[in-house]
């Protein structure tokens, strides 16, 4: 996900155009605001229809694992990724758990104005992979929600007995459920690994109002939709969800705080685990539908001492053999295929 610190014009902190060179998108017409691991965002000139500031985040078909951009691309990937995330926050404003930032998810969507400023090869790389949203500020923590133990919560449970301060019951195994899903924050980094954090924490950072309400957000988002995927097969162990504060609407309102909605992207295999259900089995591993899959492939060049989890001189990661790129794209399409139905 995005990092971000202090007040911003934008989804995320305004920390330059610096960022993963790999796959660069067609140059557009506008001001980039921001490039992330998989994301560029751009500032659209002007106001919506409705009076409101935008922006347009771009999703690459990059792909990141241990806080590293690969070499190789995923091809389609950023085109799956736009339409999962705009079928969740869907899914998400039909029954009313929160607001999101999104506008549209379709290029025609744009002013016709804006649209001429774009030649043919950038509309066609543009048409299914933009998110034209409202510009929000950043609330800077990582809302993470896990309802299963595994990845970085199994290894600090294993070392503690605890998820960022949740106590959890002795003698829980890898991939266990846990009695009840729990908020475990963590700090957004701009650089290099986000670090878990407590509640009260993030409560010291952001104030407690608002801690609260993304806490009972996120709780509530990931409820819904691992109750929607279960019914089609399959397990959300955990996820990650970002919120931010409209700048329109805290102008408007005239007010510090305002209501939070939900930004970026939601509930895919990027910021999600994925697990069918019917191999689930605690106390190891678990077949996946995300990234897992590209995890393993690295963690097998690490065991070999052909990779150490940090980038090379061109700011990349390895290139990837076409068996984990293809494998990757068809478990990204098989997470869209089984859980994007209503």
């Amino acid at each position: 996900m995005s990092s971000a610190n202090g007040p911003s014009t934008a989804h995320h902190s305004p920390v330059g155009v610096s960022g993963p060179a790999a796959h660069p998108a067609p140059a557009l017409p506008f001001e980039l605001v921001r490039r992330g691991k998989v994301r560029d965002v751009y500032r659209l000139p002007g106001l919506s229809a409705s009076g409101e500031s935008r922006l347009l985040m771009v999703a690459s078909d990059r792909i990141s694992a241990f806080d590293v951009v690969m070499r190789t691309p995923i091809t389609g990937k950023g085109r799956l990724l736009t339409d999962i995330a705009a079928w969740w926050f869907k899914f998400i404003e039909q029954r009313r758990i929160c607001q999101t930032h999104v506008l549209s998810t379709r290029l025609d969507d744009l002013e016709p104005d804006l649209l001429a400023r774009l030649s043919p090869a950038q509309r066609d790389f543009l048409n299914g992979r933009v998110t034209i949203c409202r510009a929000c500020e950043v609330i800077p923590v990582e809302c993470v929600v896990r309802g299963y133990l595994e990845g970085g919560g199994w290894k600090e449970y294993q070392e503690s007995g605890s998820v960022s301060g949740v106590r959890l019951p002795a003698g829980l195994r890898q991939c266990d459920k846990l009695p009840e899903p729990i908020f475990t924050p963590a700090t957004k980094a701009a650089v290099g690994h986000d670090e878990n954090i407590s509640f009260d924490h993030a409560a010291d950072l952001i104030g407690l109002e608002t801690a609260g309400v993304i806490r009972d957000l996120s709780l509530a988002i990931y409820k819904a939709a691992a109750a929607h995927a279960l019914a089609r097969g399959i397990i959300i162990a955990d996820t990650k969800f970002e919120f931010g504060v409209p700048l329109d609407d805290r102008a408007r309102q005239g007010r510090a705080w305002v209501q939070p909605v939900l930004i970026d992207e939601a509930l895919t295999p990027d910021s999600s685990r994925f697990w069918p259900a019917d191999g689930y089995a605690p106390g190891r591993a678990q077949k996946s539908f995300d990234k897992q899959f590209l995890r393993e492939y690295l963690e097998e060049l690490v065991a070999a001492g052909q990779w150490n989890k940090t980038p090379g001189p061109d700011g990349l990661g390895p290139d990837l053999p076409e068996r984990v790129v293809l494998g990757t794209l068809e478990r990204y399409q098989a997470a869209k295929d089984a859980l994007c139905a209503e």
